[in-house]
């Protein structure tokens, strides 16, 4: 089997490279096509203000910020439906980055402009000398389950059709665990017993850090929210509705448990 590429998270400052090739990012993280992997651009000198992400398939990689809009460049949802899976940790590394980046501009603390640190991904005050690192907001989410019966639940954000798993952010204080049973009570009144952790995702639309869970309802009851979830329902293993992207860790929860009731079937 050949070795998927990975991103090498070696942060040699862009300064100090006569090459690499560079990933464009415009201004709503549409990502511009590229000569490798779909995204990233032709071996060239390092842009201006370029920020080094690593290596990439042995060669440095490099974000490069574009403040301008092109509508022809696809989203970086596009990008994730048309590219393998594996290059799926290149594109949130660069979304999150971007997003940080253009998000810090100025210091949280007494307002005053902000600089690329050289030997670290952080923008640093020069005024008051507080850092800024790259936003990780911690979320859990989790696949609901009664017997073989998957509970799955849209928001009205999602395409029409779409059913997917429960989510939300961990709140100061909280567990992952304690965020979990409180985000399903509150989302679809549903009470939790077990609950098994599965894996972890750095997702980037913007910058959510999820840790994905299988767990265990006590009863079949729902009561839905109403404002974040406008339906839920208990689905049988072999009478899904439309699910999320491949990608996705809430598609990743639910083909595992599907795939697992079809072991024991």
């Amino acid at each position: 089997m050949v070795d998927q590429p990975r991103l090498e998270r070696t942060l040699k400052h862009a300064r100090h490279l006569e090459k690499a090739r560079h990933i464009r990012v415009d201004a709503v993280g549409g990502i511009a096509a590229g000569e490798v992997d779909g995204i990233l651009g032709e071996l060239r000198y390092p842009l201006p203000h370029a920020i080094a992400l690593g290596q990439w398939r042995g060669e440095p990689v490099l974000l490069s910020l574009d403040e301008a809009t092109h509508p022809e460049w696809p989203s970086g949802r596009e990008w994730l439906n048309q590219l393998p899976e594996y290059a799926f940790e290149l594109i949130s590394t660069a979304l999150q980055v971007s997003h940080w980046r253009r998000d810090h501009r100025f210091c949280g603390r007494c307002g005053k402009p902000t600089q690329q640190h050289r030997n670290e991904l952080a923008m640093v005050c020069n005024n008051c000398r507080l850092r800024a690192y790259p936003r990780q907001s911690p979320c859990i989410i989790t696949l609901v389950s009664h017997g073989r019966q998957l509970l799955l639940a849209r928001s009205p954000r999602f395409k029409q059709g779409r059913f997917s798993t429960l989510a939300g952010f961990i709140e100061p204080g909280e567990s992952a665990e304690q965020a979990l049973r409180r985000e399903v009570m509150e989302e679809v009144g549903v009470e939790i017993g077990r609950v098994r952790y599965f894996k972890s995702q750095s997702w980037p639309f913007p910058h959510s850090f999820m840790l994905a869970f299988f767990a265990e309802a006590v009863s079949r009851d729902i009561h839905i929210d109403g404002v974040e979830i406008e339906a839920a329902d208990w689905f049988e293993p072999e009478q899904l509705p439309a699910l999320p992207a491949v990608g996705a860790i809430s598609r990743q929860l639910i083909d595992t448990f599907v795939n697992g009731i079809a072991i024991q079937d």
